[in-house]
């Protein structure tokens, strides 16, 4: 990744420098960093990529879709023969597409084949926004969409990739939303006080299995010391909190059997807004334990 620029700066540059610092963050297009020179000064870092962002809506349909069949292939040929822009495979090796197995590459190239058939440009998704299963049913989903439909979806999408990677180049006021977070709050109701040193496991929930993404320990005010995540986009997808309950209780000395009634006890939830915040609280007793989406 490039060394950030402030936004003051890129203001002062003259038009080669100005391309230089952003003709990348678009897919081979550094057309749009040229668009927006020419609207300086920008008073926020939203403000720039929404000029980046109509340098290709105001081009016609014919345009904007040769831009986007510039975009790789999701696990594709491209990917493996390494032919592929650098945030292009970094965004794709994020989420793992660049060690798929046989299998999955096969499944990934049948998709590929049908959607290109369908729209005659590449499917295009902001992988850092997804799980692996959300693309896949992204994918087929939208081979639903009809193609102006479809080229619409793509050019949304575009704009997310593009305001994170213009996120991490440029610093300034204004910056767009990019990121999510996800925390959670242990209370034990029976004692009515907050329950520290509740071990927590999070995971990614797939169809292949579950991931461990990290394991914490809660506070004595019954969160954990630092957000379960955050600073980026959470994937869409679906999760499992696990929460070592039944450990936490025999350290209070209660008169419980010996065998607990709550062990561990998991939460299976969804996330669905990559920018949003997701509050998973648990209140629990040794017999009962109730959730919610909280803030």
């Amino acid at each position: 990744m490039s060394e950030r620029i402030s936004l003051d700066e890129l203001n002062g540059r003259d038009k080669a420098g100005f391309v230089a610092a952003l003709g990348d963050i678009f897919e081979h297009a550094p057309w749009a960093a040229e668009y927006a020179f020419d609207r300086r000064p920008f008073a926020t870092v939203s403000a720039l990529h929404a000029a980046m962002m109509e340098a290709l809506r105001v081009r016609g349909e014919a345009e904007q879709a040769a831009f986007v069949a510039a975009h790789p292939d999701l696990a594709g040929k491209a990917a493996r023969a390494g032919a592929m822009t650098a945030a292009s495979v970094s965004e794709q090796a994020g989420l793992g597409l660049d060690r798929l197995s046989e299998e999955e590459y096969a499944r990934f190239e049948k998709l590929n084949a049908a959607y290109r058939a369908r729209f005659g440009f590449p499917f295009v998704i902001c992988v850092r926004r997804q799980t692996r299963d959300a693309i896949l049913d992204a994918f087929e989903r939208r081979l639903g969409n009809d193609r102006a439909g479809e080229l619409a979806a793509a050019l949304a999408e575009i704009g997310h990739i593009t305001r994170l990677r213009l996120v991490e180049r440029v610093e300034g006021p204004g910056l767009p939303a990019v990121a999510g977070r996800l925390s959670t709050h242990v209370l034990d109701t029976h004692a009515g006080r907050p329950a520290a040193g509740v071990g927590i496991a999070l995971y990614e929930v797939g169809a292949s299995g579950r991931a461990l993404l990290c394991r914490t320990v809660t506070n004595a005010d019954g969160r954990t010391d630092t957000p379960l995540i955050a600073g980026v986009p959470l994937r869409v997808g679906r999760y499992e909190l696990e929460f070592g309950i039944g450990a936490y209780f025999a350290t209070r000395g209660l008169d419980l059997p010996e065998r607990p009634f709550l062990d561990t006890v998991p939460i299976r939830f969804g996330i669905a807004e990559p920018e949003g915040h997701y509050h998973v609280p648990l209140a629990v007793t040794p017999w009962s334990y109730s959730t919610y989406r909280g803030s």
